[in-house]
């Protein structure tokens, strides 16, 4: 379980945003998880991301 699955899922919904929380809730794969795959498509700038306005918060979107 990992980056893979998660990229899969952001590309499966390309439309909406989603926190790093949604979409582990969506695929059943701990926070922490998700979180660290979030940060290696982001170095890789695969996916889009932006501020929620919370701290430390990010949206995470499947990048056309």
């Amino acid at each position: 379980m990992g980056q893979q699955e998660v990229y899969d899922f952001l590309k499966k919904n390309k439309r909406k945003w989603f926190t790093s929380r949604e979409i582990s809730a969506e695929l059943k794969i701990s926070v922490g998880s998700v979180t660290n795959s979030l940060k290696k498509l982001r170095q890789t700038k695969t996916i889009l991301f932006k501020p929620t306005g919370n701290r430390n918060e990010f949206k995470y979107k499947f990048k056309r």
